[in-house]
């Protein structure tokens, strides 16, 4: 199956203050129909960075089967996911970066490549929103997470 994922993070100013993330799934079933699927989780006491990637992991963690996937976001921190310089040095090997310090959030980094790892996924970066609807819609709904009365705290700050 052919599934696309939109994913944008919100950061709504303040690292420290409340923020929210957005995920849109595209698929298309058997039959050649289209569907939608949207994901949030409230809002995520966090940064932006950690924003953008736990919107890709809550997409391909709602896969439930091996799918071939194209994932869309404007983060260019995101891009670091799909590098394999990045993966093997400082993520797998736990390379540090200069002057020694570690690399941020490699819980992270680990969970979004266990929740690539059964599907075949292309990564797509969208140099900002404009003229890229799809994208625009996930923005919305980050927000729309960010100002709902749902609640996750990420404590890995």
């Amino acid at each position: 199956m052919k599934v696309t994922i939109y994913t944008d993070g919100a950061a709504r100013g303040n690292p420290d203050g409340p923020g929210g993330y957005g995920t849109i799934l595209s698929y298309i079933d058997p039959k050649g129909t289209e569907h939608l699927r949207e994901y949030s989780g409230g809002y995520v006491r966090t940064t932006n960075n950690r924003m953008e990637l736990m919107a890709a992991i809550v997409g391909l963690e709602a896969l439930t089967k091996p799918c071939e996937v194209i994932l869309y976001s404007d983060s260019q921190y995101l891009v670091k996911a799909f590098n394999e310089h990045w993966i093997d040095g400082w993520i797998k090997k736990g390379w540090k970066r200069g002057g020694n310090e570690p690399v941020k959030n490699v819980d992270l980094w680990k969970r979004l490549l266990a929740a690539k790892e059964p599907h075949a996924v292309t990564f797509s970066w969208v140099k900002g929103h404009a003229g890229h609807p799809q994208n625009e819609r996930c923005d919305a709904l980050a927000t729309a997470a960010a100002d709902g009365d749902g609640l996750l705290v990420d404590d890995g700050v």
